[in-house]
């Protein structure tokens, strides 16, 4: 494959590989709120990620369409902690209480055989 070739064949790969960013997103606070709106195909992903303080608090609630699993996870080393876990739901509400600095991360699966519209929001 020459050199001129390669390029070609990455820069028509860039288009795919675009969609999965979508898939995550960080958590860009706006007077101390952060909403978001997605359609999660079926067998996807969408999570929202963001830095948090020891001692902080985020109320947190969301509505599907249709019942999807959620959980609130952060990474510590190779282990995943989730302070939030659920399955098979379509809306929810309450508050992490955030113990330890860390990036956390709101996620939520579609298990489904159809399209969900997400809706989020954080409170801090």
């Amino acid at each position: 494959m020459t050199t001129t070739t390669a390029a070609a064949a990455l820069l028509l790969c860039l288009p795919l590989a675009a969609p999965a960013a979508q898939h995550i997103a960080d958590i860009t606070w706006s007077d101390s709120a952060y909403r978001h709106a997605v359609t999660l195909a079926p067998g996807r992903f969408f999570e929202a990620c963001g830095r948090l303080d020891a001692g902080a608090a985020v109320r947190w609630q969301f509505e599907a369409a249709a019942a999807l699993d959620f959980n609130i996870h952060y990474h510590q080393g190779k282990d995943v902690i989730y302070p939030a876990q659920l399955r098979a739901v379509a809306q929810a509400a309450d508050t992490l209480a955030v113990k330890l600095a860390q990036d956390y991360c709101w996620m939520w699966t579609n298990r489904g055989s159809a399209p969900v519209r997400l809706d989020l929001r954080l409170q801090r």
